[in-house]
């Protein structure tokens, strides 16, 4: 998927959530283009992704559909802006490449993320992710750094306004394998269980005794899009990174299907955290 696909699926989304607000404003198509005095297709266009919209149109819109919610009018506002009005994270573009995860992840709603080897990076400590960057940009200090930077950017994804729904599942290796010295490793453990916490996050550790399953050696987070859940992609990541996103619709059922088979097999939240906390030493002594 390369960047100006990235753009596309933004748009995508734009007018599937304009179609919504269409929709419960209880207006047609035919009578908003009669409000604007616009060409009869135009609104067809924009809900269909098929024309650029402005953000001043998206602007004139929502007021018209009686949005009132100023966070989301000004989300979907920045959608519409021009890709010369650059993301927060377009200056770590060195890092994150061509493929748009960033982008798709700052726009989603939920993400369901499974990870057998390493704490999901949207959970994970400053200092745990300098213990891996550390080995992935081996003698490139600067790059690690800006690294970390760009994660802890991503983060805030959890605690914004708009906060993302994360439902993270783990492998129960995740949790034992230490990861840096072991103050790194059981302050990692004591972020679990505070992310937790959040009512917007949902962490669960796959047992050791669950057996095999489908997604061995396999990363995936599967991002949905409030309202558009024909934008819904996965991203799937295997041995030495090499990637891809899977898109058609069917395809995306299939990694529901086993992702959702995998829960079955986890530990519930409490279970989960009850485990994090003996393995962390909570009320007695850290493993690590």
């Amino acid at each position: 998927m390369s960047a100006e696909e990235g753009s596309t699926v933004r748009r995508r989304r734009l007018g599937a959530e304009l179609r919504r607000c269409r929709e419960a404003a209880g207006l047609t198509q035919e009578q908003v283009s009669r409000e604007f005095e616009w060409h009869a297709a135009k609104v067809t266009r924009i809900e269909a992704a098929r024309v650029a919209v402005t953000a001043r149109d998206v602007k004139d819109l929502l007021a018209l559909y009686g949005v009132e919610d100023r966070e989301y009018r000004e989300s979907l506002m920045q959608l519409a802006r021009s890709p010369r009005e650059r993301a927060w994270w377009w200056e770590y573009r060195d890092i994150v490449r061509a493929h748009p995860f960033v982008q798709l992840e700052a726009d989603a709603s939920v993400m369901h993320n499974w990870e057998p080897v390493a704490v999901p990076g949207l959970l994970q400590t400053e200092a745990y992710m300098r213990a891996l960057f550390s080995l992935v940009y081996d003698s490139q200090p600067a790059r690690a750094d800006r690294a970390v930077s760009l994660r802890l950017g991503r983060q805030r994804r959890l605690t914004g306004a708009r906060p993302l729904t994360l439902f993270a599942v783990m492998d129960e290796s995740v949790i034992h394998r230490r990861i840096g010295d072991g103050t790194v490793m059981t302050e990692q453990l004591h972020h679990l269980v505070a992310m937790s916490r959040l009512p917007t996050v949902d962490v669960r550790i796959r047992p050791f005794d669950a057996g095999e399953h489908a997604l061995l050696g396999t990363s995936m987070a599967i991002l949905e899009f409030s309202g558009a859940p024909d934008l819904d992609v996965v991203y799937i990541e295997q041995y030495r990174g090499t990637h891809r996103f899977v898109r058609q619709a069917a395809e995306v059922a299939q990694c529901r299907d086993t992702f959702a088979r995998l829960v079955t097999s986890c530990l519930d939240q409490r279970q989960t955290v009850e485990l994090i906390e003996r393995v962390a030493g909570l009320g007695g002594g850290s493993r690590f």
